[in-house]
């Protein structure tokens, strides 16, 4: 079985791929599940910033690891590559299908259609026009589906 590979995808690569990208580590980690995990952006907007000062202390306070992470953007050969990309919003998965040139298919999905519990909707709200309390609610939100995310990849 080949180590599979889970990409998450935001608006810039600076609050919420970054964040699930880190959460995916640990969880992956703690079931013993070998998982190539990375994050992206849909936009050039944030390019080269690191992670948002506020998701970051979000994650220190949850005691996950922040990374020395620069922020891109995805291009074509990463979501072919890629076994399972799982954007923030349905936004970001149109604008990925854009990016391919042809409908994502199975490997497009959405972070909440891990979390049984999640309620049908956009996905996951940017935080990143708030404070503090978007970020902690925001890793909630991950942190529900990454049960999910692990069972999906062991079963791959």
């Amino acid at each position: 079985m080949t180590r599979p590979h889970v990409i998450f995808v935001c608006w810039g690569n600076i609050c919420r791929s970054p964040m699930a990208a880190q959460v995916a580590r640990r969880y992956a980690d703690d079931a013993g599940v070998d998982i190539e995990i990375s994050s992206a952006g849909v936009s050039a907007e944030e390019l080269g910033n690191p992670i948002d000062p506020r998701a970051a202390r979000t994650l220190r306070e949850h005691d996950y690891p922040v990374d020395d992470h620069t922020a891109h953007q995805i291009d074509a050969a990463e979501i072919r590559d890629a076994d399972l990309v799982i954007a923030m919003e349905d936004s970001h998965l149109d604008r990925m299908a854009r990016v391919l040139g042809e409908p994502l298919g199975d490997k497009g999905r959405l972070l909440t259609d891990f979390d049984p519990a999640a309620e049908p909707g956009p996905g996951v709200p940017d935080p990143w026009y708030g404070g503090q309390d978007g970020f902690e609610s925001t890793l909630a939100t991950i942190e529900a589906a990454m049960p999910g995310i692990v069972t999906a990849c062991r079963a791959d």
